[in-house]
């Protein structure tokens, strides 16, 4: 390869925030994209990203900029999805790859196919495993994705060629590269990830809605702090996450049910030896999980 060129000519991101504008920051720092284009919801959100150097100009008309694009990233909550795949999708190049980076995928996947049809080899579905819990332009860094996880899931309409260009981008910034099916993605992350979110917001919640909450909130400390990270995440976007993935989360929720029944059980008939049986079992998990 010319070192002097650019693995990437134009790419396209619509939603230049955390995910999008982090994506477009890593492969300028890295030289290897020419020119990023952006779309998004408001023009203010397109000129403060146009002003943190994320994006080199904002879009208009998709008709214009997607056609010879080399990736078009659509990194909006899952729910906006379905009507921007409708919208690029007349204008696909014979070489534009579409990619996301959407937390759920069987959803996304479902839209996708809807929106490309007999072009839905073009799509390449993916996801960062990168989140913060600040959103927009201003929370994007070049580094986000230095030695994390993006999982791809290709789907059986993917060439090697377009699955290699999508890996080849992730790799630009840095990010450890996995594949998974979009079943197996969606059924892992329904507990690895999208739980332990609703049991945080659902924490919080609890606690904000009492007479006293001020009280609690008063002399919560570092184990809360910990727990209740993530329900400082974007609503609007999590909110979408659980209605995608659904299916998988209610599963997950259910056992967790039966785990917090156990717990209830154990307390009731003071049980400790179990109580300690199942404190023991997840911190020796947790330790090596965490390489402590």
């Amino acid at each position: 390869m010319d070192a002097a060129k650019p693995a990437f000519g134009k790419i396209v991101i619509f939603g230049p925030g955390l995910i999008g504008g982090s994506f477009a920051l890593a492969l300028k720092q890295a030289g290897a994209v020419e020119e990023v284009v952006g779309f998004g919801r408001t023009p203010s959100t397109l000129r403060v990203a146009q002003q943190l150097d994320i994006i080199d100009r904002a879009g208009i008309n998709p008709a214009h900029e997607v056609p010879d694009a080399d990736i078009v990233l659509v990194a909006t909550p899952v729910a906006q999805m379905p009507e921007i795949f409708a919208r690029i999708a007349p204008y696909l190049g014979r070489d534009t790859i579409v990619t996301d980076g959407g937390s759920t995928k069987g959803d996304v996947i479902a839209a996708a196919r809807a929106a490309f049809r007999g072009h839905i080899g073009k799509f390449v579905p993916a996801h960062p495993i990168a989140g913060a819990e600040n959103s927009g332009p201003a929370a994007a860094r070049a580094d986000l994705y230095r030695k994390k996880k993006v999982v791809v899931t290709p789907l059986p309409e993917n060439s090697d060629e377009r699955l290699d260009r999508i890996k080849r981008a992730w790799a630009c910034c840095h990010a450890d590269i996995y594949e998974l099916t979009p079943e197996q993605h969606d059924r892992i992350f329904a507990a690895v990830s999208h739980l332990p979110h609703l049991l945080s917001f659902a924490l919080v919640h609890d606690l904000a809605v009492r007479e006293d909450a001020d009280l609690f909130f008063t002399f919560a400390a570092s184990g809360f702090r910990d727990f209740s990270r993530i329900a400082a995440s974007h609503p609007e976007m999590w909110r979408d996450i659980c209605l995608a993935n659904r299916a998988a989360l209610l599963e997950e929720l259910d056992i967790y049910r039966y785990q917090l029944d156990e717990l209830r059980q154990a307390l009731t008939s003071e049980n400790g030896e179990r109580l300690e049986e199942i404190f023991g079992i997840a911190r020796q998990a947790r330790r090596e999980w965490a390489g402590d």
